[in-house]
């Protein structure tokens, strides 16, 4: 017990860390729209202009394709100009995307998707940049730990706070509701401009931007690669868990499933952030591949179900904690932005990865398979990502072998 005390304190130094307290809250309120715009955009498509699901799932893939692809060059301005420019370009354009999406016909909604994804506040990269920098090192994993805590919390808020103006009010008002919150947290943002480089980082990206062959390592792929993995497990569980409850005629209970879901990653993510050693992010995302395989043995209850969803997902909070702080070691100060943003790519193409494979799989043939594919599908891209870091081990000392030798 007074070991576990000991180890909580690191998040009690963490809190007391100047300014980031007031970040966490804010980075927290940013999440929450985001979290809540996918199922209000696809209940007004559906509901508003009279399409179908598969209509709104194809402005999803654009705006998330349009975010991939976005996110890393988002974070290289913000390492050349600073966050203020950045932030106030994206809160404008994402205010304005939201706001008129209600008045949009849907082949206008579905051009506009791509661009608003790229332009879109880039909250998730901004909040681990800015953690970067006003956590010390050995603070870091109990800090990035609070971060996907926030995460979950926010996702267990967003959807169901868009559900409920969209369906006890309008959609208008919800889809309009995301545009006036993305421009308070621009505002808010560029009011404080939190720093995006400890003081001693300064000096030291003043000169000659690094070139990217000198700072995208083998070593940092693979660490995206696991992450792509770990995304392709989580979306393709909670589609798994979504067809096993509405083939038991349980469907009803999916907020509560999805619920404990969260809850375990939470409590995930306090033992993570709490001890002294963790696991590696590779450890920590075989076990949440490997605990998501037999939970299809477990989908005759809704009940029995959230229960076996517990263990992998308290492997959830931490393999996302883990591959920041992986990324935060790896990438030099000057294009942290930059590759925070490679990071969430990674994350959206794992989601758009997973969500058609896993959904494939469970057409042709049940629920249970889809935890089995989603369990395969992560274990075989973090091999890819553990073979391409061992080849270039490999291959480095015979490089310097042929180069003793000439």
């Amino acid at each position: 017990m007074l070991r576990l005390s000991r180890d909580v304190q690191s998040f009690r130094h963490v809190l007391g860390t100047p300014r980031v307290p007031t970040t966490m809250l804010l980075m927290f309120f940013a999440r929450v729209p985001m979290t809540a715009m996918g199922i209000t955009l696809t209940l007004h498509v559906v509901s508003d202009l009279g399409r179908g699901y598969g209509a709104a799932g194809l402005v999803g893939t654009m705006t998330m394709a349009g975010s991939a692809l976005g996110a890393p060059l988002l974070g290289r301005l913000i390492d050349r100009h600073g966050l203020r420019p950045v932030v106030a370009g994206c809160a404008v354009v994402s205010c304005a995307y939201w706001v008129s999406t209600p008045h949009l016909p849907y082949l206008a909604l579905l051009v506009a998707a791509f661009p608003a994804g790229m332009l879109a506040v880039p909250a998730g990269s901004i909040a681990r940049q800015i953690l970067t920098a006003l956590v010390p090192p050995e603070r870091r994993r109990a800090a990035f730990s609070m971060d996907t805590i926030s995460v979950e919390t926010s996702f267990m808020i967003g959807p169901a706070a868009g559900i409920a103006l969209a369906t006890q009010l309008s959609s208008d008002l919800a889809l309009t509701s995301i545009g006036m919150a993305f421009a308070l947290v621009g505002i808010a943002l560029y009011t404080m401009n939190p720093p995006i480089r400890a003081t001693n980082e300064v000096q030291a990206t003043t000169g000659v931007r690094p070139p990217i062959r000198s700072w995208l390592s083998a070593r940092l792929i693979a660490t995206l690669l696991i992450a792509c993995g770990a995304l392709f497990v989580l979306i393709g569980t909670e589609l798994a868990a979504l067809a096993a409850l509405r083939d038991s005629g349980e469907v009803g209970w999916t907020g509560l499933v999805i619920a404990v879901m969260c809850a375990a990653s939470l409590v995930g993510g306090v033992i993570h952030g709490a001890v002294r050693r963790s696991l590696s992010q590779l450890t920590l995302m075989i076990l949440l591949a490997v605990l998501v395989l037999p939970v299809g043995l477990f989908e005759g209850s809704w009940w029995l179900l959230a229960l076996a969803l517990i263990p992998t997902n308290l492997a959830c909070a931490p393999t996302l904690a883990a591959t920041t702080e992986s990324v935060s070691s790896l990438a030099p100060a000057a294009v942290r932005g930059e590759a925070m943003g490679m990071q969430d790519s990674a994350t959206r193409l794992g989601i758009a990865i997973g969500n058609p494979v896993v959904g494939f799989v469970i057409d042709h043939s049940s629920p249970a398979m889809g935890f089995v594919a989603s369990g395969l599908g992560g274990l075989a891209l973090a091999a890819c990502g553990v073979l391409l870091q061992r080849g270039a081990a490999a291959g480095k000392p015979a490089a310097l072998a042929s180069a003793v030798r000439e």
